[in-house]
């Protein structure tokens, strides 16, 4: 038996457990759809006992196609655009130029095109609209899911073009995700991380840089905010780049991952010494306070012994691999 299972990301991943036995005996051929990322809505063991098919996005012109059948149905069918037509004003404004309009804001979405199409045939009808008026009333919100992939893939190239010094493109992904409605206290703490992992010691005024764009973000609010947000995503791509304590932070995990490490007790003397206990137990003991020596410099171990010599710092700022075509 075959079972369809159309948005099967709707079933939490417990309720998809229902599946689980039938599809292993072999009682059922399951077929799920789903437009989210199966990676992170389907249980892992049912993705495993099935095939995955990415389906792409239709082409520009197989949304135009399909838009155009509809222009001609509904035309055909609908009394009102009967009307519309017989007036002028419905064949003046829903133009092949505006179906090729709409069908690239679709995003090679039919669905999506067919909705907008609907729309414009709505607004075609009423008195004094205008073509540029249809297209400021639909494409004000851009293709584009706050809770989906769109959502995550959006950040991702923001963050990745601050990254690699390009403001322009860093730009273009923060104003469609403005223009889409997108949290502007979501980008902000974005940028905050960038500030640390991407630039770092580099210029460490970036940090405070975010931050203060967080506040302004979360004080002041769209749209007058996203000045800021702008400021800071370009000061960002800008900035020098230090992954270099980022780095240093992962090696330090990286280390407690190893048998016995994160479990190694701090030297004595560093240890704090509040109760008359701990001070008869040596808590404490033989620390040189730096602040009372020349220019603060002891000769003191910090790191439990059998960590001694062990460096997560690294020196270089940045890596070492060579992309050729970048130094053509």
């Amino acid at each position: 038996m075959i079972l369809f299972c159309d948005e099967i990301h709707r079933f939490s991943k417990s309720q998809q457990d229902i599946f689980l036995g039938p599809v292993e005996s072999g009682q059922i051929t399951l077929i799920g759809a789903t437009t989210e990322n199966p990676s992170f809505k389907v249980q892992n063991s049912l993705l495993s006992r099935c095939r995955t098919f990415t389906l792409q996005k239709l082409s520009d012109e197989d949304v135009c196609l399909i838009l155009e059948r509809a222009v001609s149905t509904e035309a055909e069918h609908n009394e009102d655009y009967q009307s519309a037509v017989a007036n002028g004003n419905f064949s003046r404004l829903i133009d092949t130029e505006l179906v090729k309009y709409l069908a690239a804001f679709s995003d090679g979405d039919a669905r999506t095109g067919l909705n907008l199409l609907e729309l414009a045939m709505s607004l075609s009808t009423r008195e004094g609209m205008t073509k540029d008026e249809i297209k400021s009333s639909l494409t004000k919100t851009l293709v584009y899911d706050r809770a989906g992939d769109q959502h995550y893939d959006t950040i991702s190239a923001f963050h990745k073009s601050i990254r690699g010094s390009d403001p322009d493109a860093a730009l273009y992904y923060l104003a469609r995700m403005l223009q889409s409605g997108e949290d502007p206290l979501y980008i902000g703490r974005r940028l905050c991380i960038v500030a640390s992992e991407d630039v770092g010691l580099a210029d460490n005024s970036m940090l405070t840089l975010a931050t203060s764009t967080y506040t302004v973000a979360e004080k002041i609010g769209m749209p007058e905010c996203r000045i800021a947000l702008a400021h800071a995503t370009v000061a960002l791509c800008l900035a020098p780049k230090s992954t270099r304590a980022y780095r240093g932070l992962n090696n330090a995990f990286a280390a407690l991952q190893e048998p016995g490490v994160a479990g190694l007790p701090i030297p004595i003397h560093l240890r704090n010494a509040p109760t008359k206990l701990m001070k008869e137990l040596g808590y404490g003991d033989s620390y040189k306070y730096n602040p009372n020596y020349k220019e603060g410099r002891v000769v003191q171990e910090y790191l439990p012994e059998q960590l001694k010599g062990r460096k997560f710092l690294e020196d270089r700022d940045l890596g070492t691999e060579i992309d050729p075509e970048a130094w053509v």
